[in-house]
């Protein structure tokens, strides 16, 4: 992404964009390979099961991949039209002029988006936790294309 200089905003990302853990989203999806082939080598190997116990392994392995499947899952995508944020069990769609805010204070586990509705929803595809530097420079990315769509389009009064 082109820098910015102090007396100028962020350049805007072109559009479509996916913002999303990526170290976080690979350790996580490495583990669930790791895990598959763990409990399906143990369930072939162990002398003496039965066909259904061999099974049982297979099917608590999958069910734990699809545990760190939903971990991996959290993302923000922002298109022309607005933005959609995936946490683990959620999807939603917002219009540009439904975003007020992105903010992500210091301690903060990932981005939260103040809405025009005066809600604030969570926003898990940009997170500090591994790739500090890389959820800053993200947080201030989406910062940067909510202010420019909400100048270019404000929609309905916010007050």
């Amino acid at each position: 992404m082109p820098e910015s200089t102090p007396d100028t905003a962020p350049a805007l990302p072109a559009l479509p964009v996916t913002f999303q853990p990526g170290r976080t989203r690979a350790v996580l999806l490495g583990a669930a390979v790791a895990v598959l082939l763990t409990i399906t080598a143990v369930a072939v190997l162990l002398p003496g099961l039965s066909t259904g116990e061999r099974l049982s392994f297979v099917v608590t392995a999958l069910l734990l991949d699809w545990v760190l499947w939903v971990l991996a899952r959290p993302k923000v995508v922002a298109e022309e039209s607005g933005v959609t944020v995936v946490n683990l069990m959620s999807r939603r769609r917002l219009e540009w002029a439904e975003i007020v805010q992105v903010t992500l204070r210091a301690g903060d586990p990932w981005v939260f988006l103040n809405l025009s509705d005066g809600t604030s929803l969570p926003a898990l595809g940009i997170q500090p936790g591994i790739a500090r530097e890389r959820a800053l420079a993200d947080a201030r990315a989406l910062r940067a294309l909510v202010e420019s769509r909400s100048a270019a389009d404000p929609g309905p009064s916010r007050g």
